[in-house]
């Protein structure tokens, strides 16, 4: 709840910010009739409305959990990305349509240098505010946060296009290189735009996160328990900041409700000291059979029924399988 709460309020600055980032570069057009400076400017139009969907969309992941919702809001993050990107690919597309059809029409710039300087502070700005928006999508698990935090640094990157070109045009006055600058600022701005969607409709699927997975089997791996025998069924939903876990554990047969419920709370504390307390854990215990002896790491194990042979690294081909690993070795 305090994540969600910080993911807003980092929205609502950035929504603020975009506002005034956004006048900044109509006023660069205006001293300068850029139409690079323009495209540079229709994007943050761009970030103005997805930052209010960013905004939108967080105010309702933060919602705790309902009977309609036993999961939380957290969905709500990928819709928001999804329309954030779908805004990207309009823009880009819009300054491709203009750009083509004033691209044989002579048009002079004026002041240059007023407008190069209005530009460029906005480029630091937004490349400052994007770095802090991933930064705690990231820590904070937001796909919405990391969402405009690289529409951010993307406008950082088209506006530094702009002014290399601005300043090539300033000394060359070859004005035709300003349209050029519009349709490459647009090729990069669609890019974007698909990633972003991409990103959205892998979490809104459910699609398996398989850079998150490899760093828990690695945390599991490296702080593995000698009653841990074996893991299997691994998975793992995004719901916005929430990571929702299942697996499956075994354990030594023998040991009572409360000896398991001790393993599956070491469990839980290993991986939320990794991934902070914003996960969800629900392990299903499976208690070991005879076969289990051969790969059992326990060392002082009286009802060892075989000998060990081998300890069975958990890796993201086996512990994603919906198999026991001590059972199949034999």
């Amino acid at each position: 709840m305090q994540q969600a709460k910080q993911n807003f309020k980092i929205q609502f600055f950035i929504t603020i910010l975009s506002i005034i980032l956004f006048t900044a570069k109509i006023v660069a057009y205006y001293f300068t009739h850029s139409l690079a400076i323009l495209t540079d400017a229709l994007e943050s139009i761009v970030n103005v409305v997805a930052g209010f969907i960013g905004l939108f969309s967080l105010y309702i992941a933060a919602k705790p959990k309902d009977i309609d919702h036993p999961y939380g809001h957290g969905k709500a993050e990928f819709v928001s990305a999804a329309i954030e990107g779908t805004l990207i690919l309009t823009a880009g597309f819009i300054i491709i349509y203009q750009t083509i059809k004033t691209f044989f029409t002579t048009t002079e710039l004026y002041r240059l240098d007023k407008g190069l300087w209005l530009i460029a502070a906005t480029a630091v700005i937004n490349f400052v505010a994007g770095s802090t928006c991933i930064k705690f999508g990231k820590k904070n698990n937001s796909l919405a946060l990391q969402a405009s935090g690289k529409h951010l640094q993307t406008d950082t990157y088209s506006t530094l296009v702009v002014i290399i070109g601005l300043v090539l045009i300033l000394f060359t006055k070859l004005f035709w290189l300003d349209k050029l600058l519009a349709l490459a600022i647009s090729m990069v701005i669609l890019y974007n735009g698909y990633k972003i969607i991409r990103a959205s409709l892998a979490g809104i699927m459910d699609e398996a996160d398989m850079k998150l997975l490899r760093e828990i089997i690695q945390k599991l791996n490296e702080s593995r328990e000698e009653n841990w025998i074996d893991l299997h069924n691994l998975r793992v939903i995004k719901y916005g900041s929430l990571i929702h876990i299942d697996c499956h554990l075994t354990i030594p047969w023998y040991f009572n409700v409360r000896e398991a419920h001790k393993e599956i709370d070491t469990l839980t504390k290993l991986i939320k000291e990794k991934f902070g307390d914003a996960v969800e854990l629900f392990v299903h215990t499976d208690a070991c059979l005879d076969t289990s002896c051969s790969i059992c790491i326990k060392p002082n194990c009286d009802k060892r029924k075989h000998l060990f042979q081998k300890k069975v690294g958990w890796t993201l081909e086996n512990v994603l399988l919906n198999k026991r690993h001590d059972n199949a070795t034999t």
